[in-house]
């Protein structure tokens, strides 16, 4: 059976989504962070950066989000998570994943984490970093923006859902706390809102939400 090392509302939450749209059997194995778990002798031999998630499938030990995301669509090909190989829409989709990934995600985390890249207990340097961080996000949630406003369609590659659209609600929640000028949260954005709201309503969404006991506001 899989195994999925989870935090709620941590990078886990996309593999937990694909795992519920998958419908195949898997467990969670909390690790909490409150109490330094993933920085434990035993979770650094499964992860040695001390991040979450890690997948267990089998022998196989994974971490990265986006490798996992590949990983469950590759072994489960029949359950419509990606575009077909070889495909314009399979290399879109891996473009947006990559994205998704090496941009958004790598900003997001400066923005939520300045103090790792400044001098220890460099204040002043640490909110600076986060305002232009955050000026930045703003501008890739327009990019996302524009791909929904160009196309016209449900989801983030087009007409079918896919893996790329839960790695997108992962992203899009963790601007639900923006103010301010720098960045608004993705569901104020015109396009990307109604999107946030299309995820909302899936039932495996639904079913991590209330598995995480995630709190409002979701997006």
């Amino acid at each position: 059976m899989i195994t999925l090392h989870y935090f709620p509302s941590n990078a886990s939450i996309t593999p937990h989504i694909l795992l519920e749209e998958l419908g195949v059997p898997f467990k969670l194995e909390l690790v909490d962070r409150a109490s330094g778990a993933h920085k434990s002798p035993q979770y650094l031999a499964l992860n040695p950066n001390g991040l979450i998630p890690v997948l267990i499938d089998g022998d196989l030990v994974l971490y990265e989000t986006a490798a996992i995301a590949l990983h469950l669509v590759d072994t489960h090909p029949t359950c419509g998570l990606a575009p077909p190989l070889g495909t314009a829409q399979r290399a879109h989709f891996y473009k947006w994943l990559m994205w998704m990934t090496n941009t958004l995600q790598a900003a997001l985390i400066m923005y939520f984490y300045p103090e790792r890249y400044v001098p220890d207990g460099d204040v002043a340097a640490a909110d600076a970093l986060r305002m232009l961080t955050q000026r930045k996000i703003g501008g890739y949630l327009r990019q996302l923006d524009d791909q929904f406003a160009a196309h016209g369609k449900p989801w983030l590659v087009g007409d079918a859902y896919s893996a790329a659209d839960v790695y997108a609600f992962m992203l899009c929640r963790w601007t639900r706390g923006f103010s301010g000028d720098a960045a608004k949260p993705a569901r104020d954005h015109a396009h990307v809102g109604p999107f946030l709201q299309r995820m909302l309503q899936r039932p495996a969404v639904q079913r991590v939400i209330a598995t995480e006991r995630l709190s409002p506001p979701l997006v």
